[in-house]
């Protein structure tokens, strides 16, 4: 026997899904329990599909309830930037349903979102040993976590480019196409992506997910000179978001590069404050202040921070990389972050600080050895590095100048 039942919307008369089952006469009391079943947990999935941000609605697709409640706890705990909580409700709704590749293509990402490159990648290459077994839509998302952790921002672009073929009403997927533009600083491109978002969340009456589109767009914006409409959006990001302070720092980076004293320092003192309840240490808070003179030009300000940062913690390879980086990359005093840079690499030779060195040698017109190193940091990054990567360019164009 087959028994087929069809769920219509009673004022509409519309169709909305179709369940078939097959089995034989004999066990027709357990065909109808199997279809009740199938039927129940459409309905319950779709009702709890309403508690999802409309972001991953369309590209959710799983027939177990108890799964679905997890991986919509997941995606709740990973909005609140709590990775590890939102890895462990993936990871059950994962063991429940071993085929929900919407929960399987997330859990790479909670990793690399908490900065844990390597084990992003573990997950990323699991996943697309997976995706031959996967629906099309989700195969391609397994390429896109894979040049996100193993290739560039070149093949994650068109990745998510295949992505919005399928579907370009996703906010998520124009959110993020932006991040792999900015990850090459293609700003222009990646200020026209995630408008488009934005977009679509207009035609939804709806907020974006979290305050990160925002942010990211923002920045965008304040490379591209666009410092209007970035002040218009963090209005907009005020009222959406009245509690989260996450762009409180792009807001003080405007207002200092419009020479907006007064503003900025009120941004700053609020932005200290909540990093001090949130138990963010004196070094820290110093550091990334550090972060926003440095970034609005304002050089002295910057080196100050730098220096209290460094003052505050001496023997933190990332404090001394810091202020080397700065002094070199500024031209400020290379002799001395040469020193400092030598410093931390007596503690830990990790890449970002081989860079360094490598771009300081570079400076004081050291071609060879500056390439040397500048390979070197590149083989040892966990992922795609920009910034090496334009160092390492101007490296070997001085290079084969010298020849």
């Amino acid at each position: 026997m087959r028994v087929n039942a069809k769920l219509i919307e009673s004022k509409t008369e519309e169709s909305i899904s179709s369940f078939q089952i097959d089995g034989t006469a004999e066990n027709i009391l357990n065909i109808a329990d199997s279809l009740s079943k199938m039927i129940r947990n459409y309905l319950v999935v779709s009702k709890l599909k309403k508690e999802l941000f409309f972001d991953l609605q369309s590209y959710t697709s799983v027939n177990s309830p108890e799964a679905y409640r997890y991986f919509t706890y997941g995606q709740m705990a990973f909005l609140k930037s709590d990775y590890p909580t939102a890895r462990n409700w993936i990871l059950l709704a994962i063991a429940i349903d071993s085929n929900f590749y919407s929960a399987i293509n997330i859990l790479p990402v909670t990793y690399a979102a908490q900065g844990l490159y390597e084990q992003a990648r573990k997950w990323a290459l699991w996943v697309y040993n997976k995706r031959d077994q996967m629906p099309l839509q989700h195969k391609v998302w397994a390429n896109w976590l894979y040049a996100k952790s193993c290739e560039t921002p070149h093949e994650s672009t068109k990745y998510m480019s295949q992505l919005l073929e399928f579907d370009n009403q996703v906010p998520l997927f124009h959110y993020q196409l932006g991040l792999d533009y900015m990850a090459i600083h293609q700003y222009d491109k990646a200020v026209t992506a995630i408008e488009k978002a934005f977009d679509i969340y207009k035609k939804w009456d709806s907020k974006p997910m979290w305050i990160y589109n925002y942010y990211h767009l923002g920045i965008a914006y304040h490379k591209t000179g666009l410092y209007k409409k970035e002040k218009e959006l963090y209005k907009r990001a005020e009222q959406d978001f009245p509690e989260d302070c996450a762009i409180l720092p792009r807001q003080a980076i405007l207002s200092l590069s419009e020479g907006d004293i007064n503003s900025a320092n009120r941004y700053i003192e609020k932005y200290v404050s909540n990093r001090k309840n949130n138990s963010w240490s004196d070094a820290a808070i110093a550091g990334s202040l550090a972060g926003i003179y440095s970034e609005a030009g304002i050089l002295d300000k910057a080196e100050e921070y730098y220096r209290q940062a460094l003052s505050l913690e001496p023997e933190r390879p990332v404090r001394l990389n810091s202020l080397a980086n700065f002094l070199i990359d500024n031209n400020r005093n290379i002799n001395e972050g040469m020193e400092l840079v030598e410093k931390a690499l007596a503690i830990t030779p990790d890449y970002y600080i081989l860079d360094t060195k490598g771009w300081g040698l570079f400076k004081l017109g050291k071609y060879k050895g500056s390439l040397e190193l500048l390979e070197k940091a590149w083989e040892l990054k966990p992922l795609y590095d920009h910034g090496i990567y334009l160092h390492l360019q101007e490296a070997r164009k001085a290079v084969a100048g010298q020849r």
